[in-house]
């Protein structure tokens, strides 16, 4: 049986597609997100307290590195293979070079719930993975469309750096290395003991956006949906392959795999959509949000953990 956690995203993904009235308020679902990217952050910071080293870098820079390569490699094929125009084709690529947060906390409890031994830099990899793929796209887009992103890649860094999932994320870190699980048990038990609970209603909102998203598909839009869809497993090697090189954890191989066959629908299309204004960030939100996203949790890790072992 699926993890629990993935059957709320499917009870979402139901009551979208039948109509029904069922919602979570915009102010729940503001504080669920920021709660499950404060949960994350403190999580990977208490598994670092007493790990953290110069042994780290090697590995954080190859997960870096995977931020730049994995959108090089994919803008000729959406541009080519899916025939996307320069700017969706820089838009998709930033899209899936980035990451999804949500697809992490459900690759992070479905590795728990299977006890799997995870490194706590994992958290790190958000932050690592997102910002290079959003800026390669930018840079792609400048280079090869012949006009100007509208913003700065310097504003689009600052932007970047400074949103609230990354504040807290970071923030997150800092304070649970600071303090570790026995120091800071008092506020920490707290966050880290309603994980799921949070998850689960957060998968809950994603099912129903999920489904407003699938509404979106066309027989004109078939290539981009079989991207969508067959992306994620070809993606996902990049991560696990490195993964395997650098000697990882299980659980933190099957994170980081999971994560480079993951694709934004957060930091990614704010970003796009302020930078390039020609690129259509709804197409890129059906395939993240609706068939990515999706495929992933329902099937993805799974598979990708048979892959593993």
């Amino acid at each position: 049986m699926p993890d629990i956690v993935v059957m709320f995203f499917l009870l979402g993904l139901i009551a979208g597609m039948v109509k029904s009235d069922l919602e979570i308020p915009k102010a729940a679902y503001d504080v669920l997100s920021l709660l499950l990217m404060l949960t994350i952050g403190l999580k990977g910071g208490m598994a670092l307290h007493g790990n953290m080293g110069w042994h780290l870098l090697p590995e954080l820079l190859s997960v870096a590195a995977l931020g730049f390569l994995i959108p090089a490699a994919l803008y000729p094929l959406l541009r080519k293979l899916v025939g996307l125009t320069v700017a969706d084709s820089a838009s998709f690529a930033a899209h899936y070079g980035s990451v999804s947060a949500g697809t992490f906390a459900v690759a992070l409890a479905y590795a728990e719930t299977h006890n799997m031994d995870i490194g706590g830099q994992v958290t790190l990899y958000l932050v690592l993975l997102e910002l290079p793929a959003i800026l390669f796209g930018l840079l792609i887009f400048n280079k090869l469309s012949g006009e100007k992103a509208s913003r700065s890649q310097s504003h689009i860094l600052h932007e970047a750096f400074t949103n609230r999932g990354v504040i807290l994320l970071v923030g997150g870190v800092i304070i649970g290395w600071m303090y570790g699980p026995l120091k800071g048990a008092v506020v920490t038990d707290l966050y880290t003991g309603m994980f799921k609970g949070v998850l689960a209603l957060f998968l809950l909102e994603m099912g129903l956006v999920a489904s407003e998203a699938l509404k979106r598909v066309s027989i004109d839009k078939i290539r981009v949906v079989l991207f969508a869809v067959l992306a994620p497993s070809v993606l996902a090697m990049f991560g696990l392959l490195t993964g395997h090189w650098l000697g990882l954890p299980e659980g933190s191989v099957l994170i980081l795999g999971t994560l480079t066959a993951s694709a934004s629908y957060i930091a990614a299309p704010v970003a796009i959509r302020s930078a390039i204004p020609k690129a259509d960030i709804g197409l890129a939100m059906l395939a993240s949000l609706g068939l990515t996203f999706p495929f992933n949790v329902l099937v993805g890790i799974p598979l990708y953990h048979s892959w593993i072992q």
